[in-house]
Order: C-alpha cells, then sequence, then structure tokens
C-alpha cells in the first residue's frame, strides 16, 4: 500500500516473500530528491503497524494505530524523521517540503485504507 498512501512515493518494491509479517523488507523510492529508503516491518498486529525506513541521511518511523469507533475506525498516523550526519543540518531548510509530504499523505491515506479488502 505505499505508493497509495503516499504521493511522495514513486516505488515500491517487496525484497522477500510470502506472508507480509515482522522483519518484511521493501525498497522504496521517494520524490523528495529521488532518495531511497529500505523499508521493514517491526510491528504487525490487529491494530498497529510500524515501518522502519533508513538510510544513510535519515530514518523514518511510520506508526498507524486503528481504534475501533463503532462504525467507523479511527486512524492515527505519525511518522518522524530523525536527520542523520550532515542532512542534520539541513533539516530546518526542507521542513516545509516535508510537510507538504505529509499533507499529501494525510489527505489519501483514509482513502488508500478503505480501498483495501479485509
Amino acid at each position: 500500500m505505499p505508493r497509495e498512501r503516499d504521493p511522495g512515493t514513486v516505488r515500491c518494491v517487496r525484497l522477500d516473500d510470502g506472508p507480509v509479517r515482522r522483519g518484511t523488507w521493501w525498497r522504496n523510492t521517494s520524490r523528495f530528491r529521488t532518495t531511497g529508503l529500505w523499508y521493514e516491518l517491526l510491528v504487525r498486529e490487529p491494530f498497529r503497524l510500524v515501518f522502519r525506513g533508513e538510510n544513510k541521511t535519515v530514518t523514518a518511523l511510520d506508526d498507524l494505530r486503528f481504534a475501533d469507533k463503532g462504525q467507523a475506525t479511527r486512524l492515527t498516523y505519525r511518522a518522524p524523521l530523525i536527520s542523520k550526519g550532515l542532512a542534520r543540518l539541513a533539516a530546518p531548510f526542507l521542513r516545509g517540503e516535508f510537510e507538504r509530504l505529509a499533507d499529501g499523505v494525510a489527505h489519501r491515506l483514509p482513502t488508500a485504507a478503505q480501498a483495501r479488502p479485509s
């Protein structure tokens, strides 16, 4: 689902076979500065998914939590980015670009989640 939920994703390829489980890996290519991240599924629980994406300049944690609200589901999505090395110096100047990407995800994620089969 990464590409459907994230307008900043150009391509996302799963790197292993079998059922999606803790430890499953993907290679994600982002529109943002055409960077690539290696993503691993850290947590797969009935009401929570956590992915860690990493490359030499950044670590991203995507934490999705689902709460039953009667006939609806509340989705809470947090995705902090931690800059590494010299990229930490550029982080304040890139904040606006990160926020625009986050706004795109917030807009598309509910629709992408509804479109997924149970």
